[in-house]
């Protein structure tokens, strides 16, 4: 995808779809989605990352950054495929997701299908898996294996494993391969399915004209498949715990910092491996979305160091990082990178001198412009072209709650600004991105769709409660909310009238 063309999007993740059983995915709603961003006037679908979710629900905190979600593997194509008796919907909520209930009942339908494609799979389909699998076998294996090992340690974290199974004795990890080899062929299963059905959803976005924008978060966490893979490429001690910690210092916003608790990269050591993991990282990324964000871009100019003893983040420091010879060798090997750098947080010149050396978007948010003057970097006109902007973000409260919720010297502004008020401030601020001169604007649904604060998706610094949890129902929709998207796109230049079916 070309980030210098003018277009614009929606911000929706797959698991806020509607559908029956209780989470977004992949399946009918999908495309439904696609076909009204096509009526809409829309060429961008951004995501929030498609890995495993982890502690909180989090998308951000995966056990893997190479594998696909089991939630958002569609059942309606495994009952189609004869693998998967067609399930009855389970009483869940249209509205929020339910984790806890929603979870153990898909992994419980996907072993069934698991058991199924076993029975009556047709030799085209195993073959189908078998070439699948051999093709993403730099990741996929190591994968499936963690994933069987964690379920035959009752969920146990890769550390308090048995000692020649959390250090990868060679002897070890083959018996374990074999001993929980319809545990791991599972787990490949559910991967390939993934794999499939996401194709099929970019191939009918990219047919339509629509991108798909996916997100790549910058640190893997500490219980992954990643790091039990390869221990060597994080700051750990001998029993494998992180040294050091992830995280950002004490501001306005937080007087501890955030401590996230991801471990750290040995950049040294990923350097002499020519950034092999970051590349095929990235690789993966692309075979998934046409462009891709990277969440915390800052951290590979400088990173934030925290001792793991500090249980805040009051205590640490700043580190170099890579720099621009990571990128390098990561474009030597796949070429030019369709990458959106979010840029948001405590920016120094070096993180703006990395991002404009490897051509990358930075992000602006509307709704961060109106707390000074008239001369604030988000605001529209002191934009340059080779930026997104967005209303929000998946970070950040909607439009309206936003609204609600400002102190009343910003709202005050944002009114002047945006010549608005409680009813229209989410079209105000969706046509003020959308006239700006930034190449890219994106929207949240819950903007277009002029939703409070009751629909945000999370909440930075919480665990549980609401966060992840939002979905929205077709009957929310209605044809107004994309004729007025449309319109605004087209007038923008962003799009075209005559896709609108109005005289070009």
């Amino acid at each position: 995808m070309d980030l210098n063309q003018r277009a614009s999007g929606v911000l929706l993740h797959p698991t806020s779809l509607p559908g029956p059983f209780g989470i977004g995915d992949l399946g009918p709603s999908a495309f439904h989605f696609i076909d009204w961003l096509a009526s809409a006037g829309q060429t961008l679908w951004q995501w929030l990352p498609t890995t495993p979710i982890g502690p909180g629900d989090s998308p951000y905190q995966s056990v893997s950054a190479f594998a696909g979600s089991p939630l958002m593997v569609a059942l309606e194509p495994l009952v189609e495929a004869g693998w998967l008796a067609a399930p009855a919907p389970g009483g869940f909520s249209d509205q929020r997701v339910d984790f806890a209930k929603v979870v153990p009942w898909r992994l419980q339908q996907l072993r069934a299908a698991f058991a199924g494609f076993e029975a009556r799979a047709t030799e085209a389909q195993r073959e189908a898996l078998a070439a699948w699998a051999a093709q993403e076998a730099y990741w996929l294996d190591d994968y499936s294996l963690f994933m069987a090992l964690e379920s035959a340690h009752r969920g146990a974290c890769w550390w308090d494993w048995a000692p020649e199974l959390r250090g990868r004795k060679k002897a070890a990890l083959t018996k374990a391969r074999k001993e929980h080899a319809a545990e791991i062929a599972f787990w490949v299963f559910v991967q390939w399915q993934f794999d499939t059905q996401l194709a099929a959803v970019k191939q009918a976005a990219n047919a339509k004209g629509i991108h798909l924008v996916g997100d790549l978060p910058i640190f893997i966490a500490h219980h992954s498949a990643d790091c039990w893979a390869a221990p060597e490429y994080y700051y750990l001690d001998d029993n494998f715990q992180p040294t050091v910690v992830a995280g950002v210092p004490p501001d306005d916003l937080g007087p501890q910092g955030q401590r996230w608790g991801n471990p750290l990269y040995r950049w040294d050591k990923m350097k002499r491996s020519g950034y092999k993991w970051w590349t095929d990282r990235v690789r993966r990324a692309l075979a998934q979305a046409d462009v891709f964000r990277i969440d915390h871009f800052r951290g590979f100019a400088g990173y934030y160091e925290i001792p793991a003893s500090c249980p805040t983040a009051m205590e640490g420091e700043w580190v170099k990082g890579p720099g621009k010879g990571l990128f390098d060798a990561i474009a030597a090997e796949l070429g030019d990178l369709p990458i959106i750098a979010e840029d948001l947080g405590l920016i120094t010149p070096d993180v703006i001198e990395l991002r404009d050396a490897c051509g990358y978007p930075g992000m602006k948010i509307l709704q961060f412009a109106f707390g000074a003057e008239g001369d604030h970097e988000f605001l529209p006109q002191t934009y340059v072209r080779e930026c997104v902007v967005y209303t929000g973000t998946h970070d950040n409260d909607t439009a309206k709650g936003w609204w609600h919720n400002a102190k009343p010297r910003e709202r005050a502004f944002a009114g002047a600004y945006l010549a608005c008020g409680d009813h229209d401030v989410h079209w105000a601020m969706i046509r003020a991105a959308s006239n700006s001169v930034a190449n890219l604007a994106i929207f949240p649904l819950q903007d277009v769709l002029g939703l409070g604060s009751e629909t945000r998706m999370n909440t930075p610094g919480t665990l549980g409660g609401s966060n992840w949890t939002w979905r929205f129902t077709w009957d929310q929709i209605g044809p107004e909310p994309g004729r007025v998207l449309g319109l605004i796109t087209a007038a923008s230049g962003r799009g075209s009238f005559a896709l609108l079916g109005l005289p070009g």
